[in-house]
């Protein structure tokens, strides 16, 4: 039997790829990316952009990120993106 974390990981992700896809990619004519591919280097997320997803993660997940999280560390890819949250989730 899966354990909680393992049974929503792969949810979170699809919530994320979902919304930047069809909130960011999809506006800019970006069809596809993938989860590890830098969203702000191939133009799918730029500064308003990221302020964005941060707005999603707090509403969708309850989750608090502070201005010293909102960095290209934690937010440039679909894979870091879910790190963050799946790690603030299991606080």
């Amino acid at each position: 039997m899966p354990t909680a974390k393992e049974s929503t990981e792969p949810a979170i992700k699809t919530q994320i790829r979902q919304f930047i896809q069809e909130n960011l990619a999809e506006v800019k004519g970006i069809s596809s990316f993938r989860d590890d591919e830098s969203l702000m280097e191939n133009g799918v997320i730029d500064s308003l952009g990221i302020f964005r997803v941060v707005s999603f993660l707090e509403e969708n997940f309850g989750v608090r990120v502070g201005d010293e999280e909102i960095n290209p560390e934690n937010l440039s890819s679909v894979d870091t993106i879910e790190k963050l949250v799946t790690a603030k989730l299991n606080k």
